[in-house]
């Protein structure tokens, strides 16, 4: 529905503004947020993005910083012209991303305490008798035998330790491991 006659106001200019603050302010929310820590503490604002990598040490194109051989073309031999070096002049950035890296990574996958629960039950009930597992009626998702195996498998795989012991603590008649 359109607005009422003469019921917009006029804009206003305002003189108070400091203009360059606010377009200094506009770029630099519209640059988007360097996610590396390291890296966005030695950013310099000013400077060009290749500028800002080459003092860290850090290549903007990855096909120009590595060099590689050129082919002889058929008996004539092509000149490569050498580029200067860039000096790094923050070289503790390139540090620090290393030492990150070099650190080991960490566990991240684990398993779900039902599955866990799950995988527990039914190797206690049914040892290796994967048939007999789909049949049970603790098997809520009809699993098929080759999944429950699966599944099995992905416990030994991700807790080793707590398998052995768990397999030691079972009756030798039950299980029979490999």
């Amino acid at each position: 529905m359109p607005k009422a006659k003469g019921k917009t106001r006029r804009q206003k200019f305002g003189y108070n503004v400091n203009r360059k603050r606010l377009n200094r302010n506009a770029r630099r929310k519209a640059a988007p947020r360097i996610e590396c820590s390291h890296i966005r503490h030695a950013w310099d604002h000013a400077k060009s993005v290749r500028q800002n990598l080459a003092e860290m040490g850090l290549a903007m194109d990855p096909n120009k910083a590595v060099p590689f051989r050129k082919r002889k073309v058929k008996g004539m031999e092509v000149d490569t012209e050498a580029r200067p070096k860039e000096l790094v002049r923050k070289p503790y950035v390139l540090n620090e991303l290393e030492a990150e890296a070099s650190l080991p990574e960490k566990k991240g996958n684990t398993l779900s305490r039902d599955l866990i629960d799950y995988v527990r039950y039914m190797v206690e009930s049914h040892g290796e008798d994967y048939k007999a597992m789909a049949r049970d009626e603790k098997n809520y998702y009809q699993d098929t035998p080759k999944q429950i195996r699966n599944k099995i498998n992905v416990y030994k795989r991700f807790y080793p330790e707590e398998w052995q012991s768990f397999i030691d603590s079972l009756p030798k008649d039950k299980m029979e491991v490999e």
